[in-house]
């Protein structure tokens, strides 16, 4: 008798871009790892049922929130209900990160990189390279891969953030920046900035959607030049999203939102840009908080959410509605000369954010056949995995992690999902339990004994260099 596999998804539709997979096929796991991929693979002990499925390699989400400060415990629970079986953190804090990971896992595999955020993390908004090289140091004794510039919301001098970057590059370590610093905004002037500022390193610049808002050209003028751009910085890696709001922090002190992007979302609005302000935009429908609710936040607006806010004394997450379609859908079908994407990959910048739509939203473009099923995978998988350093993610190639999202096309869902082999999600039911840390070396002790499992990260590992072309 043949010896039995440990699982084997039987039936389904497999669709893997990276070895040339789009057919029925049978999938076997064995110890966390795809075993084989065919038909006529023999018994499982566990057997699953894909008929009528669509059978992806693992999405991977590269820009979530998932610390006490924005996002939450309830964003493991919704990352896993969306399908999701990777995710990075791109802000931490990273020591709450963690704490809730321990606690609240749904049995992703997670990074994270820490923020640079005056008066918490460094003392002032111009830091110098020594400050710079001591917080990356404590960030990654605590679980961090590199360092985030909150630019557009907690913005940096110019030379500061081009420190950032190059302390970074030179450690190996990876780096985000929000585009902005005190005297650029969060438009395409940032955008530019941002590319000038990293100077030829390496740099992850998220969400570029929220650089081109039509706020100082036409939109679509803005768009083709955004992508343009990018295009000719090698170095960049880059991501969008689908979702028409943003995510802020609501949070107050002195009378006045903390992040300067809650400040003008709420001045866009018509808002004062003060606490009061922030009471009357949620009451009036233009400021949304991430309101609790069965173990998921959702956007709520009115008196409840009014409510909610006080009770958190404004420590709480919120949302507007300042995204153009335009942007958002344009930039997440565009191509470059050489038929790679303009931008990467499409992540959500959600976790606890309400907007982990990568299905919901990126799979009504596969509708639109605006993208094809296997170009769905690259931008939330391949491309992701390949950024991320992690050749065993991305695809269902032999030897590959047992990493698999189960999707219904015409729900736009995810099913169920494994994440070494293990299932997170089943028949749309969170099952997983713990979480996986992409760790630094040195602290992969210190996450052990808080009970999570570590995979070793060393430096250089997260490099976003394109590849030669």
């Amino acid at each position: 008798m043949p010896v039995p596999h440990d699982v084997i998804l039987r039936g389904g539709h497999v669709i893997d871009p990276v070895n040339g997979l789009d057919g029925l096929h049978d999938i076997a796991i064995d110890g966390g790892m795809i075993a084989a991929v065919g038909h006529d693979l023999g018994p499982a002990r566990e057997q699953v049922d894909a008929t009528g499925l669509h059978v992806l390699p693992g999405i991977i989400d590269t820009h979530v929130h998932l610390s006490s400060w924005l996002g939450g415990a309830e964003g493991h629970r919704m990352l896993a209900r969306a399908g999701v079986t990777t995710a990075f953190d791109v802000a931490g804090p990273v020591g709450s990160v963690m704490d809730l990971a321990a606690r609240y896992g749904t049995g992703l595999t997670l990074a994270c990189i820490d923020y640079v955020r005056p008066g918490h993390t460094v003392d002032t908004t111009d830091p110098a390279a020594d400050e710079l090289r001591d917080h990356l140091a404590r960030a990654r004794a605590q679980g961090a891969i590199g360092l985030k510039v909150l630019g557009g919301h907690f913005p940096l001098t110019a030379e500061a953030t081009a420190r950032v970057i190059a302390v970074c590059a030179e450690n190996g370590a990876h780096v985000a920046f929000h585009a902005g610093t005190l005297d650029t905004p969060q438009d395409m002037r940032g955008l530019r900035q941002a590319l000038d500022l990293a100077a030829g390193h390496p740099l992850h610049l998220p969400h570029v959607n929220a650089y081109v808002r039509g706020s100082q050209d036409h939109i679509l003028t803005e768009t083709m030049e955004a992508c343009r751009l990018i295009e000719a910085h090698p170095n960049i890696w880059s991501e969008s999203y689908l979702a028409p709001f943003n995510g802020n922090s609501a949070k107050c002190a002195n009378g006045i939102p903390e992040s300067v992007a809650t400040q003008r979302n709420l001045v866009k609005g018509g808002y004062a840009a003060t606490s009061q302000g922030m009471e009357d935009a949620i009451l009036g429908g233009w400021a949304h908080v991430h309101m609790p609710q069965d173990g998921e936040n959702l956007l709520a607006t009115g008196e409840a959410a009014l409510a909610a806010w006080r009770a958190a004394d404004s420590d709480i997450g919120c949302s507007f509605y300042v995204n153009p379609p335009e942007a958002r859908i344009n930039l997440a079908i565009m191509k470059r000369a050489s038929g790679r994407f303009a931008i990467d990959a499409l992540a959500t910048d959600g976790g606890g954010i309400p907007r982990n739509d990568l299905c919901e939203r990126g799979l009504a473009l596969v509708a639109l056949n605006a993208l094809t099923l296997g170009e769905f995978v690259v931008k939330t998988s391949a491309e992701p995995a390949r950024m991320m350093g992690l050749p065993g993610k991305g695809h269902l190639g032999i030897g590959a992690d047992g990493d698999i999202t189960l999707v219904d096309l015409a729900r736009r869902q995810a099913v169920s999902s494994f994440g070494g082999g293990r299932p997170i999600l089943r028949d749309g039911v969170v099952v997983g339990r713990g979480a996986t840390i992409l760790s630094p070396p040195e602290a992969e002790q210190h996450l052990r004994d808080k009970g999570l499992q570590t995979r070793l990260t060393p430096p250089f590992q997260f490099r976003p260099l394109q590849p030669s072309l």
